[in-house]
């Protein structure tokens, strides 16, 4: 599908879903480049707390294709492609995608985050043979089984949870000296006598024949490594910004994540980001949509006016 809209959003998770719903609902003709399945990441979330109206939380695999629906209601155009390239045409941006180009007046981007690799020897081996980021999907394979989660924040803490809920033990391996995040989550771990915390420790290798049988682990104190002993590895320790497309078409800080100001807007005229791909994003589902919603109703006004700056 190629054509013309006034927005298109890039990136299909809850920012973008958020941002492409509210557009569509102001009157903008509005498609989303999902890049993929839409949901995003959270797609494969067990349990995601702290959204509005779900007081016991929502499985991510209920919420996004919720957000779809609504987006569907609204008259959103859907494309799976990805981007694979921005470029300013006069007052217009060209889209480029492996279906054709897409132009449109506004452009949100919201291509959230991949998770960080760890970069060591059997990870890339043992990639869905044992290696796995998603919890919901590979727990009920392991009962009976020990697995390790790698990292101490709110993604690792949440799938060490939802692990809990099929296998014998989870072991967490932390580098810092303390688990990180929302203190509820660092609580539920704290008392669910399934999971055990390792602080201080980094993996070093995944070790195994046809799947993951172990991780060596190394004591940031002393120097030393052990082996643990795990039939799976799941690996949270960090998010990098999916902002590799961009090139030069909006201005990055060190991290690669895109400068945005209040409204989302970001250096190149016409364009906004939303969610984790900018910087300063609060890295919470509630958070994100609010930025899509922020972004879409800044890009409204943007087609309406003409005018950019904070100052017009």
């Amino acid at each position: 599908m190629s054509g013309e809209f006034e927005v298109a959003v890039i990136g299909g998770g809850l920012a973008g879903l958020s941002a492409a719903m509210t557009s569509a609902r102001l009157g903008r003709s509005t498609v989303v480049l999902t890049g993929g399945l839409a949901g995003g990441q959270l797609v494969s979330i067990e349990h995601i707390d702290g959204v509005p109206g779900f007081p016991e939380g929502v499985p991510g695999y209920d919420l996004c294709p919720m957000a779809q629906e609504q987006c569907d209601a609204a008259g959103v155009s859907f494309l799976q492609d990805a981007c694979g390239g921005l470029e300013s045409e006069c007052e217009t941006w060209r889209i480029e995608t492996a279906s054709g180009a897409v132009l449109a007046g506004a452009v949100i981007i919201a291509t959230g985050s991949s998770f960080v690799k760890l970069g060591v020897p059997g990870e890339e081996k043992f990639q869905g043979r044992g290696v796995s980021d998603c919890a919901s999907c590979d727990g009920p394979l392991l009962r009976g089984k020990t697995a390790v989660v790698v990292g101490g924040g709110d993604s690792a803490m949440q799938e060490a949870l939802a692990l809990a809920l099929h296998v014998d033990k989870v072991t967490m391996i932390v580098k810092s000296d303390a688990l990180t995040g929302q203190i509820a989550y660092r609580n539920d771990v704290g008392t669910n006598g399934k999971i055990e915390v390792q602080t201080q420790k980094t993996v070093t290798e995944i070790l195994g024949q046809d799947g993951v049988d172990a991780v060596r682990v190394k004591d940031e104190t002393s120097g030393e490594e052990t082996e643990i002993k795990a039939a799976a590895v799941f690996v949270f320790t960090g998010l990098e910004p999916n902002s590799g497309f961009l090139k030069n078409a909006a201005s990055l800080n060190e991290s690669r994540h895109i400068l945005t100001d209040a409204s989302m807007r970001t250096s190149a005229k016409g364009v906004f980001a939303a969610g984790t791909v900018r910087a300063a994003s609060a890295c919470r589902a509630a958070g994100v949509m609010g930025d899509g919603a922020t972004a879409a109703t800044a890009a409204h006004h943007y087609l309406a006016t003409g005018l950019w700056s904070a100052q017009d």
